[in-house]
């Protein structure tokens, strides 16, 4: 199987489907857009993504967008690893640590977001003022969401979506500045960096990075 994915080296939503493409031993290739200079907004890539967001990913003959829903996909599709849990406890709360990232905080500190409240207030440090906050706030709701038994990753000994979502927001909370006062999200972290599928697709490994 091979997929194609178009996405941006500093995307979280696209370092998340890196992760799990590489967890499932998916081969892949890459495309990708700087989002600054609004490449994500051309006429080709609005008729692969119509809502001209990363990452969008060509597989099976279909175009698939949102990075949760491509990886549920790949999950439903590919067997080995699980990675959205094997019992429908397990399931929901997978969902819920992962949707509190992917729904509740990532999006309030995308460029988008940053660069409409940089044009309200004529003040590009309120984005990211703005962005601080609701990662730290984001952070701190998911280090309580965790469940109480002292895993090496988030939900157990293996990973799962939780962590595909933790780490790249992690690495975005830093990039706003906000320092990471959570022990055990810092474990989890430090746990998952340790394995090729987290390490090797993070951004500064991309072909595209740009410090």
């Amino acid at each position: 199987m091979i997929a194609h994915l178009h996405g941006f080296f500093r995307s979280s939503a696209s370092w998340r489907v890196r992760i799990a493409l590489a967890l499932k031993g998916i081969d892949y290739a890459q495309s990708t857009y700087k989002l600054r200079a609004g490449e994500q907004r051309s006429a080709a890539f609005l008729r692969l993504n119509p809502q001209g967001l990363v990452p969008a990913l060509e597989i099976d003959g279909a175009v698939l967008t949102q990075s949760l829903a491509i990886i549920e996909y790949l999950d439903e599709t590919v067997a080995e690893p699980p990675l959205c849990g094997t019992t429908p406890l397990e399931r929901a709360r997978i969902r819920a640590f992962a949707l509190a990232i992917a729904c509740e905080t990532h999006p309030l500190q995308n460029l988008r977001v940053l660069n409409r409240i940089a044009a309200l207030t004529g003040r590009e440090e309120a984005g990211q003022d703005w962005a601080r906050e609701v990662n730290h706030e984001g952070l701190a709701a998911c280090a309580a969401l965790l469940p109480d038994a002292d895993t090496p990753f988030c939900f157990g000994d293996r990973p799962t979506l939780t962590d595909i979502c933790l780490v790249p927001q992690l690495a975005n909370a830093r990039r706003f500045g906000v320092a990471i006062a959570w022990p055990r999200l810092a474990a989890i972290e430090a746990n998952c960096l340790a394995l090729p599928a987290f390490a090797d697709t993070a951004p500064q490994t991309q072909p595209d990075y740009a410090a």
